[in-house]
Formats: structure tokens, sequence, C-alpha cells
């Protein structure tokens, strides 16, 4: 398959591409400027040098995708789907946003999202494509490490049938990894918070931390 990050310069699109790549898909990795989109699918083909991978803007990698992913942070998504939308209709669309912002003292504190969770919010504003969300929890560091497996659970929210299958198909595909049927687009409220809980427990304990269901 095809498929598309927008946003993806950063540690999380970036690892995820790689991961994709290592699988054998095509990637493109997108960004506002060509040239960030070509210096990440650059560091993707260095990692993983069997990769089929191309870099531009955002507008261009969507073009074709069969899947496109959401790996920015959550201050630019209203702005980046506005400008995405029409490209976007029929598309799976992942959303890996997680709400939040790193307070002194505190950490990384999750926000209060008026439409209740970001894939909420990006379902609202694509009423024509198939919105899932997933991979909000997955170590960045550990998903670049692409010599290693990942031993974590990806839980997988939406109302698409198929598109949630696919999603979670993608998910088993990266090594120790399982993907986990997580209900409704509602549920991923819950799952975009654990994200400030899992980065906090990561500085306090100088780790990764991830994900595992028991008893499922």
């Amino acid at each position: 398959m095809k498929l598309a990050f927008v946003g993806g310069t950063g540690p999380e699109g970036l690892g995820l591409a790689m991961r994709r790549a290592s699988a054998g898909h095509e990637v493109c990795i997108g960004s506002r400027s060509p040239e960030r989109g070509q210096e990440a699918a650059a560091k993707v083909r260095d990692a993983v040098p069997t990769a089929a991978v191309q870099g531009g803007t955002n507008e261009d990698v969507v073009e074709g995708a069969d899947v496109v992913f959401l790996t920015f942070p959550y201050a630019g998504q209203r702005a980046t789907l506005e400008a995405l939308r029409p490209a976007l209709d029929g598309k799976i669309v992942c959303d890996v946003v997680a709400p939040l912002e790193f307070q002194q003292g505190i950490g990384a504190v999750a926000l209060n999202v008026e439409g209740k969770s970001a894939a909420q919010e990006a379902a609202a504003q694509l009423p024509n494509a198939r919105v899932v969300s997933a991979f909000q929890n997955m170590s960045a560091e550990k998903l670049m490490d692409t010599g290693h497996a990942i031993d974590c659970d990806v839980l997988v929210c939406g109302g698409d049938a198929e598109a949630k299958g696919l999603i979670i198909g993608l998910a088993n595909q990266i090594a120790g990894v399982r993907g986990v049927d997580a209900g409704g687009l509602s549920q991923s409220r819950y799952v975009e918070m654990l994200t400030a809980l899992l980065i906090n427990l990561n500085r306090k304990h100088k780790t990764q931390t991830s994900i595992k269901i028991i008893g499922l």
C-alpha cells in the first residue's frame, strides 16, 4: 500500500514511516515545506535502505495514498485538515494526534478537547473521510529502532469496521505489536489522554513505556 504521513517529519511520524517501509509499503513523508519532507524521506531511507520512500509537501503526499496518517502536533490539526479536506475525501485517515502541552514543574498535561477527542474533531472536519485513531501511545524511539520488536498493544478506535481492521492489520505487521479493537471513535479520548501519562512516566523513570492489555 501507499501510506502518507502528514507532518511526518517529527519522531513519531518518522518512526511509523520506518516501520511501514520495513514491511514493504511505499511511504510518503509530508511537511509544509517540500525540503523538510525530502529530508525526512532521506532519514527513512538511511534507516531502511530498501525503502520505497519519497518526500514533499503535505498536499503532494496525500495524492494517491491508500492510508493517510496524521502525525503532527494537536495545535496544527484544524488548519492542516482544513487545507487538505478535499484531498482526503474517501480516504482512510488514521489520527495519531495526542492533545497535550508541557507545563513547567508538571510535565505533559492532557488537554480538554471540545470534541472530546482529537480524532472526533478530525472526523467532524472530514465528513467524507474514513477516520480512525491509533498509535498515540507508541514510543517514537522504539519505533525508529527498526531492528528490535516492540512489546505493546495498539488501541484502535473508529466506527468504520473495514478501515479499523486495516489499521489493526498494519499494527500487527510491527514485530511484537498487537492491534486491539478499542471500540468507537469516542473511546479515542481515553487513549489520547494516556499519552501524557506515559511521557511523564518515561521522564521520571528514564525509560520508554508502552501499553499492554492483559486478559484479552
